[in-house]
C-alpha cells in the first residue's frame, strides 16, 4: 500500500504550518516553494483540509493558511482520510461480504490486523510529536 503524492504534501503541508505556530499565517506559495509542491496542487491540498477543518484560510493582504487546531490534536490520519478517504489494505477489510472467500480466508486475519496497527499508528502519531521530533 502507498498513499497517495497528494496524500503526502497534505502531511508536509500540515507540518510546515505546525513548524510556525497556531497564530502565524503563511501564504501558500511559501509553503508550495518550501514543500516543493505544485502550487496548483497545493491549491486543491489546501481547499479540503479547509473542508475537513484541519486548516483556516483567509484572502487579502493579510492572508494565507493557519491551522485549524493545535498540532497536538491532529493526527496524521486525519491528514491522509482527509485527502485519500478511508484507509483499506485490501477491500475484505471493514465490511463483510465483499469477497468470495471470506468465509475460508487465511489471509483476511493479517489484512486486517495490519490494517488496524496502521491506523492506529496514525492516529496516534500527532504534528506536536513530528515536530519533537526535528
Amino acid at each position: 500500500m502507498q498513499i497517495t503524492r497528494q496524500a503526502d504534501y497534505a502531511v508536509r503541508a500540515v507540518l510546515h504550518l505546525a513548524r510556525l505556530g497556531n497564530t502565524e499565517r503563511a501564504a501558500t506559495s511559501l509553503i508550495a516553494e518550501k514543500q516543493h509542491i505544485p502550487p496548483s496542487f497545493l491549491a486543491k491540498i489546501i481547499s479540503q483540509l479547509s473542508i475537513a477543518g484541519l486548516l483556516h484560510t483567509s484572502r487579502g493582504a493579510r492572508g494565507g493558511v493557519t491551522l485549524g487546531r493545535d498540532p497536538k490534536d491532529i493526527s496524521v490520519l486525519e491528514v491522509v482520510e482527509a485527502i485519500d478517504g478511508p484507509i483499506r489494505l485490501n477491500e475484505c477489510v471493514g465490511e463483510d461480504g465483499l469477497c468470495l472467500f471470506e468465509s475460508d480466508c487465511p489471509l483476511r486475519p493479517i489484512w486486517c490486523d495490519a490494517q488496524e496497527q496502521l491506523v492506529a499508528k496514525l492516529r496516534g502519531t500527532n504534528f506536536a510529536q513530528l515536530m519533537a521530533q526535528s
